[in-house]
């Protein structure tokens, strides 16, 4: 029988890892010092949970991974005193799900930049364009076909409120 293969984040190492620096933070809290800074640990398990979220087939084929997981990182590192080892021993499952909100905003930020630029292009008065040395009206005509004929515009979806 093969040996259990080790996961890439040790969750009871990572416990461990938060609590301890929890209590720091507490310590300098009373003594009225700044917050600790982050060990490398946590930094590295935080970096090693965003790649390989990143790597879900949900998000792996967004040109902008590296900014989700930047995000990502971000996120944890914002929302890290809230994580409370008395009521939680699986900080592995906090941060993953920070993470993957993080993703999921992103991704919305971006489509909504996307929607903007394809508008812009549709909506775009070409006859303002210059034309190049060599280039004449055809090729301004075909050009601007072209771009609205494979530009698709998606409008986001809006909530409705209830109420």
């Amino acid at each position: 029988m093969a040996a259990k293969k080790e996961h890439y984040v040790n969750n009871k190492e990572f416990l461990a890892a938060m609590t301890e620096y929890r209590n720091s933070v507490l310590e300098a809290k009373k003594a009225g010092k700044d917050k600790p800074p982050v060990t490398d640990y946590i930094g590295e398990c935080f970096l090693k949970i965003a790649n390989h979220l990143s790597y879900r087939p949900n998000f792996i084929n967004y040109t902008f991974r590296d900014d989700m997981i930047s995000d990502g990182i971000e996120n944890c590192l914002q929302y890290l005193d809230n994580f409370n080892p008395e009521t939680s021993n699986n900080p592995f499952a906090y941060f993953t799900q920070i993470i993957y909100y993080a993703f999921v905003r992103r991704i919305q930020k971006e489509k909504k930049q996307i929607t903007i630029k394809q508008r812009m292009i549709q909506e775009a008065n070409y006859d303002d364009m210059a034309l190049q040395p060599g280039e004449d009206r055809d090729f301004k005509n075909q050009f601007t076909e072209f771009l609205q004929r494979n530009t698709v515009v998606e409008e986001p979806t809006k909530k409705k409120k209830k109420g």
